[in-house]
């Protein structure tokens, strides 16, 4: 046998009894954050969150300001957008998209304009959590899940409580045509009023003229006792417009501003209803930085509900506070 051979005969030996030394390899567990939030980028999670919000618009504002207290909270940087425009909004959503955001916050309140840049985003692996409106498309476009309140139960809650007052008819004022959950509230509040019911169309961007069309319908119809709006700044509108023709309707509206808690306090306004839009600002970025970190998603395959709550004459004071530093 050559010198050679015996050499690899005595190193082949050599591994042969280190291997059995050694014993079996211990089990590798998998890489932290393995499965879905393992695709998303290591370091600070980006979030931006895109409403159909206008500009100066007081609910919005807490919707971002939930977001953003989130984002200092757990250090996740929040980068907020708004357009009422849905095809501005779809570009929104589109540039965020491209620049490689690692999740989505997005209100749908036309989700079939919407509909292909959200898909676009999650075929591109970024997590989406929808918001506010669009509950009914938003498992269908491929969001995590979606955060806000059930639009009909509220309109119905609405309903209900203008019955409770013993109202006869009612007008619900619609301000942003085409949203869906706006329709929603509309149709909630005909089930649990279960009386006469009437739709007006009004555009918050022109107040004015919004206040001119409500004052009409009641100058026009005496017998309208109960008005509901679906914005806070349009629940001004509809004080004024009320008292400008002597009308004894009374008001209820849906969400809450500075206004609408004063005007609840002078018996202008018998209730709100409260959605916590804060909430809806807070929780998908908590929620998009656990799904990042560990994997999880909130929801059981359901909608995670931020409202009613109905704010009265007995709550407004407790309320009050809050809205007066803008997280309610």
């Amino acid at each position: 046998m050559s010198h050679r051979l015996k050499g690899i005969l005595v190193v082949v030996a050599g591994l042969l009894l280190l291997s059995a030394c050694t014993g079996p390899k211990a089990e590798e567990k998998p890489a932290a954050g393995a499965g879905p939030a393992a695709t998303q980028p290591s370091g600070p999670l980006r979030v931006a969150v895109i409403s159909h919000g206008t500009a100066g618009d007081a609910f919005w504002n807490v919707v971002k300001n939930g977001a953003e207290e989130a984002g200092r909270q757990l250090d996740v940087q929040v980068e907020y957008n708004s357009d009422g425009d849905p095809g501005n909004q779809a570009k929104l959503i589109d540039n965020a998209v491209a620049q490689r955001v690692g999740g989505l916050v997005v209100s749908m309140a036309n989700p079939e304009a919407l509909k292909t840049s959200i898909e676009n985003a999650v075929r591109a692996g970024i997590p989406v959590i929808t918001i506010n409106s669009g509950e009914d498309k938003s498992a269908a476009y491929g969001a995590l899940t979606h955060v806000g309140q059930n639009e009909t139960i509220a309109g119905e809650e609405a309903g209900k409580k203008f019955r409770a007052l013993g109202k006869k008819k009612l007008l619900c004022v619609v301000h942003e045509a085409g949203n869906v959950g706006q329709a929603q509230r509309c149709d909630g509040a005909k089930t649990g009023f279960a009386g006469d019911v009437q739709t007006l169309q009004v555009d918050i961007s022109n107040p004015t003229d919004a206040e001119s069309r409500i004052r009409g319908a009641v100058q026009t119809d005496s017998s309208l006792d109960a008005v509901l709006t679906l914005n806070s700044q349009v629940a001004a509108r509809a004080v004024s417009a009320i008292k400008a023709v002597g009308s004894k309707a009374q008001v209820g509206t849906f969400d809450l501003n500075t206004d609408v808690v004063g005007a609840i306090k002078a018996g202008d306004v018998v209730f709100a209803v409260d959605q916590q839009q804060y909430e809806q600002g807070y929780l998908p970025v908590q929620f998009l930085k656990l799904y990042r970190d560990n994997a999880n998603v909130v929801g059981g395959g359901k909608p995670v509900l931020t409202g009613p709550d109905l704010v009265d004459k007995s709550t407004v004071d407790t309320v009050g506070q809050y809205v007066q530093r803008g997280t309610r």
